[in-house]
């Protein structure tokens, strides 16, 4: 344990973009349109994410690069360029989830204007960021103290809620619907996106890079694994209690409907009938879109480092991603009035779905080659499992395309 322990940290930052604002859009939407029928969207997107964040974690200890530096060095200049763009757009996706989610918090529980939050955003954890320069443990302290706030404002929300658990059991059953239901189908793309987030891949492989030197790789990848597979758990929890919660609630009661953050929000005290229930959905909402703003930072760092060789401060970085979400979220909000927030955050989730594919196939690819990761290439049926992620992950994108 003690050993273990040594190796905690990098699976919490990964973790938390496992449940940032978007998870919440998609998972309030699935639950109180479709009750526990999408649970299984969230476990088998949890399961791929256990995969794939191994999968990072051995590219990043084998190699010493991270999965934006290998593109860089094994990819043409142009797919490298093509690629690039692509991971920045899916950068600025999850981060208008962000912005929203923590522009929406701030309403809940100041009364602040959205508008006037989403502008609040642009320099919300520069102080954090500041931490993360002087000292890294410090900082996964920071977010693991914020996993445990969502954990325990979810899990007395559940309590409250009094779900019946053979009903939600039941949801964790596939169901052909979530393919052909062209309704369902958006919101389940959506919970991929928002669950299999592909900023991740880039980030995880980076952290780990720091064990490249020692001879021991096979135990720094059994630790780190650990380490990712515990955090991605708690994850896992937390967006099934939010479905949960959503459908015990809002479905039961008959509103099917529920289409804002907000209004999840001002429903929840009538509904439970305490009067902290809101306030505790509030602040778990906070704690999200704060931990998610960090390691959305620190991932565009990771981006633009690896594929560019561009070095820039933490803050500066922060400030050209937070711009580029900014504006759009400020002027759809404007134009277009607030009652357009969850599209948005779905719209963003769908998104980074879409541009997944074009982070797992490269991660895989390199992984199964034997030139660059020699005796750690993955296993024939590691390559099976992967492989067919990969491909699921894509048809499934296609299939609501067409």
């Amino acid at each position: 344990m003690s050993k273990l322990f040594r190796y905690l940290g990098p699976g919490f930052l990964v973790a938390v973009g496992y449940m940032d604002p978007g998870n919440w859009a998609t998972d309030i939407a699935a639950g109180s349109q479709f009750e526990y029928q999408l649970l299984f969207i969230v476990l088998f997107s949890n399961i791929f994410a256990i995969f794939l964040q191994h999968t990072a974690i051995r590219l990043g200890i084998v190699t010493g690069l991270d999965l934006a530096e290998a593109s860089k060095r094994y990819y043409p200049q142009k797919v490298n360029f093509v690629l690039w763009i692509l991971a920045e757009i899916g950068i600025i996706a999850m981060d208008l989830a962000e912005v929203l989610g923590t522009a929406i918090a701030l309403k809940l529980l100041f009364g602040i204007p959205l508008q006037w939050g989403v502008l609040i955003t642009a320099v919300d954890v520069l102080l954090i960021l500041f931490l993360f320069d002087k000292n890294h443990r410090i900082l996964e302290y920071i977010v693991a103290a914020l996993i445990v706030i969502i954990f325990v404002c979810f899990a007395i929300e559940i309590v409250l809620a009094k779900p019946i658990w053979i009903e939600v059991l039941s949801g964790f059953l596939p169901r052909q619907s979530a393919i052909f239901d062209p309704n369902m189908r958006w919101i389940a793309v959506g919970i991929l996106g928002a669950t299999v987030m592909p900023h991740n891949l880039y980030l995880h492989s980076n952290l780990v890079k720091k064990y490249h030197k020692d001879q021991d790789k096979s135990n720094h990848i059994k630790y780190t694994t650990i380490d990712s597979t515990l955090s991605l758990s708690i994850a896992f929890l937390v967006n099934a209690s939010i479905l949960i919660l959503s459908a015990a609630t809002f479905y039961k009661k008959g509103l099917f409907q529920v289409a804002e953050i907000e209004e999840a929000y001002l429903l929840l005290n009538p509904i439970l009938g305490v009067g902290f229930a809101s306030l505790l959905f509030a602040v778990a909402l906070l704690a999200s879109g704060q931990n998610a703003t960090i390691t959305g930072t620190m991932a565009g760092q990771v981006v633009m480092e690896g594929f560019l060789d561009w070095k820039v401060k933490p803050w500066v970085r922060r400030l050209i991603t937070r711009s580029l979400a900014i504006v759009p979220a400020w002027m759809i909000l404007h134009f277009w009035g607030e009652e357009k927030t969850m599209d948005l955050l779905i719209f963003s989730q769908v998104v980074l779905s879409l541009q997944l594919g074009f982070a797992v196939f490269p991660l895989v690819y390199f992984t199964s080659n034997k030139v660059i990761m020699g005796e750690f290439v993955n296993s024939n049926w590691l390559k099976g499992i992967l492989w067919s992620i990969a491909i699921i992950i894509v048809l499934f994108n296609l299939s609501m395309l067409l």
